[in-house]
């Protein structure tokens, strides 16, 4: 009889897997591949977060990108939620915290990311430093203009790269073979290459490329205070997130010479989502950046690449069936 039940019990397991709910679109691999593992998937890309709410209790799986948070209320009608996917890098619209306290289990897929996010941060700085860009424009508009387009060589600068975790550690790889020092802080690290304190940072660079996590205390972390710590002029970079950077201090330090340029794929103003802009976007501080010489704008693509699709794909999925089996 044991046996029996045994055989039936490996007979349920094998034909009912946990039910997957995609409430964000990704790359199809990863739910072609659940489903060849007869892991139950559906979509919710359509529905709405109340929607979405008053069917989630029925699934223990959820992939999402930066649609809306996952909050207190949503995971409290998440009563057989067992594991939150995220396809990207930060878990700021996860409540990480209550939903470790239900015994859910979060992650995200940073590793997927890193050298697009690495590539794209020595793209917009190279193109900055060689006004590619705007020679671009005056070019198609008829304009020759040498002497007023003379670039500035990376080799030779000081960069000071602040978080040092999967993309900052790659940008500091990318920029191998530029001749550059790097000088790179993380709180939350030991014993990593480029080690440096903020002081020497802050003293130091010629160019800071942010590479953190958006929480509480590195909201605005990039004020009036910071910037004027640094004892240069100096570029700055962020593929981070936008808020990690006070718009109205960035365009103070712009105007008054002590920031000589910026590279911004994030904005303070972006929707929660990323897809766009705030209604509150268009502010003055917004328009400057929007008509400076001084600024490269990216929509929020420095982890956006064919081939990061694929990977955040493929590494959510080795996470998802070595965590449910």
């Amino acid at each position: 009889m044991a046996t029996v039940l045994r055989i039936y019990s490996d007979l349920f397991e094998l034909y009912y897997k946990m039910k997957i709910l995609f409430i964000d679109t990704i790359h199809p691999l990863l739910k072609d591949e659940l489903e060849k593992l007869n892991y139950n998937c559906d979509t919710a890309y359509k529905k709405s977060k109340s929607e979405i709410e008053e069917i989630i209790s029925n699934y223990e799986v959820i992939i999402i990108r930066s649609r809306f948070k996952i909050d207190k209320q949503f995971i409290d009608k998440a009563t057989n939620l067992k594991f939150i996917a995220r396809a990207g890098s930060g878990l700021e619209n996860i409540n990480t915290e209550y939903a470790q306290s239900k015994n859910i289990k979060c992650y995200n897929a940073a590793e997927g990311n890193r050298q697009a996010v690495a590539e794209h941060a020595l793209g917009m700085l190279l193109s900055l430093f060689n006004n590619l860009n705007k020679s671009d424009q005056e070019v198609r508009n008829g304009i020759w203009e040498r002497e007023a387009n003379r670039g500035v060589e990376l080799s030779g600068k000081t960069i000071g790269i602040i978080g040092f975790g999967n993309n900052g550690s790659a940008f500091a790889e990318a920029l191998k073979g530029f001749d550059v020092t790097i000088l790179a802080y993380d709180k939350y690290l030991n014993n990593y290459t480029h080690q440096s304190s903020m002081e020497n940072i802050f003293k130091k660079a010629d160019i800071v490329s942010l590479h953190i996590p958006l929480t509480e205390e590195t909201t605005y972390l990039a004020d009036d205070d910071f910037i004027n710590s640094f004892e240069k002029d100096f570029y700055l970079i962020n593929t981070a997130r936008g808020k990690c950077v006070n718009t109205i201090s960035l365009v103070k330090g712009l105007n008054n010479g002590k920031i000589k340029g910026a590279c911004l794929d994030v904005l303070e103003y972006e929707k929660t989502s990323f897809e766009n802009l705030s209604k509150d976007g268009l502010t003055t501080e917004m328009q400057h950046l929007i008509e400076s010489e001084k600024t490269i704008l990216s929509p929020h693509i420095a982890g956006w690449t064919h081939e990061s699709n694929i990977k955040i794909a493929k590494i959510l999925l080795g996470k998802i069936t070595s965590s449910l089996q």
